[in-house]
């Protein structure tokens, strides 16, 4: 009985109601997640097999947690074709074309959040928001100076204590943050904690993409593994 249950976690029918379940099995990990952490894979009507981000798509679904590594290694274990009891083709860089959606479902929702005005922009802006208290996400272009962003930094120790629980996002260039934000020169910028339920799924957005490359920033600014 627990192996059909394990089974049943992993990969889906493509019901509806099998879709809510709130948490899932990853096909690769064996580990049980909520939904939110993992990544659906349905067979096109040709045998691709394409992630399902929103997990809607109609037809059997396999459960991937969302990290690269995993992604990669359900392609090379072979897991699509055998949990999904057919013949499938898996693309080569599936794994990078997941990545590639993510960021373009990151800056999409970056723009909505923009629009609804719940982004600050600018050095002394952003500084002044943390240390009011009031960001949800702090937003540093990848390429940006090491030294300011650093001192953004030191503002959030002062402000909340240990920066390690404080989200900060650093993985879009400033060319790309100018596009999402209509503006030039896009180097520091805030999700405001006021705007999380009304950010366009931002920073849910946001955390997925770091979850996926498995990065996040640590007190210097500087990015490390997870």
């Amino acid at each position: 009985m627990a192996d059909v249950v394990e089974q049943d976690l992993s990969v889906d029918d493509g019901e509806a109601r099998e879709r809510r379940e709130p948490h899932r099995k990853c096909a690769v990990t064996r580990e049980v997640l909520p939904k939110q952490q993992l990544i659906r894979f349905v067979a096109d009507p040709m045998g691709h097999i394409v992630p399902d981000l929103k997990a809607r798509l109609p037809g059997r679904g396999v459960w991937v947690t969302a990290q690269k590594e995993h992604v990669e290694s359900a392609e090379k274990r072979k897991v699509f074709g055998r949990l999904l009891k057919q013949q499938v083709t898996v693309e080569p860089g599936l794994a990078e074309r997941v990545e590639l959606l993510l960021r373009e479902r990151t800056l999409g929702a970056a723009a909505l959040a923009n629009k609804a005005g719940v982004i600050v922009m600018g050095f002394s802006k952003v500084e002044a928001a943390i240390a009011d208290g009031s960001v949800a996400l702090l937003i540093a272009a990848s390429d940006g100076a090491q030294d300011s962003l650093r001192k953004l930094m030191q503002v959030v120790k002062r402000t909340y204590g240990e920066s390690d629980s404080f989200a900060v996002f650093r993985i879009f260039e400033s060319a790309e943050l100018d596009l999402a934000f209509g503006r030039t020169n896009v180097i520091h910028a805030a999700l405001m904690r006021s705007g999380k339920s009304g950010d366009g799924g931002f920073l849910a957005n946001a955390e997925r993409l770091q979850q996926y490359i498995g990065a996040r920033v640590d007190e210097t600014g500087s990015h490390e593994e997870i």
